[in-house]
């Protein structure tokens, strides 16, 4: 995952802060930057909203997130294009984001009206035959949400819809690169009716962020991130809820008895989406020894098929990186690996922030390219002799979201899928896949909590037992 605008040094903040495109640094918006002192009017404005977002009817609820997920949907050009402006995903990928987006505020509008509680069958305990009740799930009141540039819409969707479904008020801190979607997005639900102080956002630098993070009136912090920003935000918080989704790695298992066209097409668009700036994007992928060569081979003329360039162009398949600084930090890691003895296949080579496709193969296990998130668009094959290797190589990484494995044997994939340390294994399918509506969350380091609406809306409720004595 990217890494957060919370780490950030600026002490002396402008007033405004242009957004650029990351394809030709254009201007395409500004936003008005929250002040380190304003942080405290900042939490005051939401403990209001909190009250005003518990008092809604969860039909009300519901109301304004259908109604901001149908207007989101009519506008969605507009939406698409804002994504390409500011984070320089292609237009046919934005227009996907936006879609996801209003399936996202869609399926809280379907939480907030059916997920309330249950009953709780007391008289089933010796002793309380003579008592009845149940738990309802309630807002926990003020929310933090900070979000990454790879998603501008939908990553703020998935936080901000099932925290409004559960009667919270939000405090939003988007990524500086990539403001104006989740702007877009607060103003079309403040227009569909829901009131303005139970959703603030705030575009700054460290020290306002660090005042809303250890706020005690702020009962949760769910982040999307990298892992020093994780850190930091875990040190500060104090005693809250905190959930996080800090990256991955993404292993695909190619076994000899996949369909390698499948394989092939799967992972070339799991590994080179959003120029490869995807968490759960494919990112190393192991093959069977038989089968090598041949998906070596179609892999290499399907990603040289790929169209790199302007993210405005119908046609293009890979646009820029979100910034010359992630270019650059993602060179680092490339020319370090290569220096160690990696042998490059394709790509390597820069026009602005638009890397081409880069494959690569005999990548040293000890470089930070295949033991780090890379977060571009570069993917390492390597060969493997048994399915043992193959799970042990996968599982090496210390931290993991999702993996794939392609295999025509049922005993195999239910295998991998026990044996590899993943938050999904994906079947016959990329690790890129995801559906809104699912457990989203990784293992092992770093990993805490779950996103897709239901759980996400459970992580940011919490029970309330009624018990009525006949």
């Amino acid at each position: 995952m990217p890494e957060s605008t919370l780490c950030s040094t600026e002490t002396a903040l402008p007033q405004f802060r242009d957004v650029t495109s990351p394809y030709d640094g254009r201007v395409v918006g500004t936003v008005s930057l929250t002040g380190a002192s304003a942080g405290k009017a900042v939490i005051e404005t939401a403990r209001i909203g909190a009250r005003k977002a518990k008092a809604l009817s969860r039909n009300a609820r519901g109301k304004i997130l259908d109604a901001a997920a149908t207007e989101i949907e009519q506008r969605t050009e507009e939406f698409a294009q804002t994504i390409v402006s500011e984070a320089g995903k292609t237009i046919r990928q934005a227009r996907k984001e936006v879609l996801r987006a209003v399936n996202t505020l869609r399926l809280s509008a379907a939480e907030a009206r059916r997920n309330a509680g249950e009953v709780i069958p007391f008289d089933s305990y010796e002793g309380s035959e003579d008592r009845t009740g149940w738990y309802s799930r309630e807002p926990l009141g003020i929310i933090a949400a900070i979000t990454p540039f790879n998603d501008p819409l939908n990553l703020v969707a998935h936080k901000i819809g099932p925290a409004l479904a559960g009667g919270n008020a939000v405090i939003l801190k988007p990524s500086a690169l990539t403001p104006l979607s989740a702007q877009l997005l607060t103003d079309v639900l403040v227009n569909c009716g829901l009131p303005p102080e139970a959703l603030t956002v705030v575009h700054g630098g460290r020290e306002v962020a660090e005042t809303i993070v250890r706020s005690r009136d702020v009962r949760m912090v769910s982040f999307t991130g990298g892992f020093s920003t994780g850190e930091s935000i875990a040190r500060t918080a104090g005693l809250k809820k905190l959930s996080m989704d800090l990256g991955g790695n993404a292993p695909v298992i190619v076994l000899d008895d996949a369909d390698i066209e499948s394989a092939v097409d799967s992972c070339v668009s799991g590994a080179f989406w959003a120029a490869g700036q995807n968490c759960v994007g494919v990112q190393r992928i192991l093959v069977a020894a038989p089968v090598y060569g041949e998906f070596r081979r179609r892999f290499l003329e399907a990603t040289a098929r790929l169209v790199s360039g302007d993210p405005s162009d119908e046609q293009t398949d890979v646009g820029p990186m979100v910034s010359a600084t992630a270019l650059k930090a993602l060179q680092i890691k490339l020319d370090g690996a290569l220096g160690a003895g990696a042998e490059l296949l394709t790509g390597n080579v820069s026009d602005g922030n638009v890397l081409q496709p880069t494959v690569l193969e005999a990548v040293p296990e000890d470089s930070s390219l295949w033991r780090e998130e890379v977060f571009g668009p570069v993917v390492m094959l390597r060969k493997f002799n048994t399915f043992e290797e193959a799970i042990d190589v996968a599982n090496a990484i210390e931290f993991s979201l999702h993996a794939g494995i392609f295999t025509d044997s049922l005993a195999r994939a239910m295998a991998a899928a026990q044996q590899l340390e993943a938050g999904g294994v994906m079947i016959n399918d990329s690790s890129d896949y995801r559906f809104d509506g699912m457990p989203f969350g990784g293992a092992k380091y770093g990993s805490m909590g779950r996103e897709g609406v239901h759980f996400a809306y459970e992580e940011m409720t919490q029970p309330k037992v009624i018990c009525i004595k006949n």
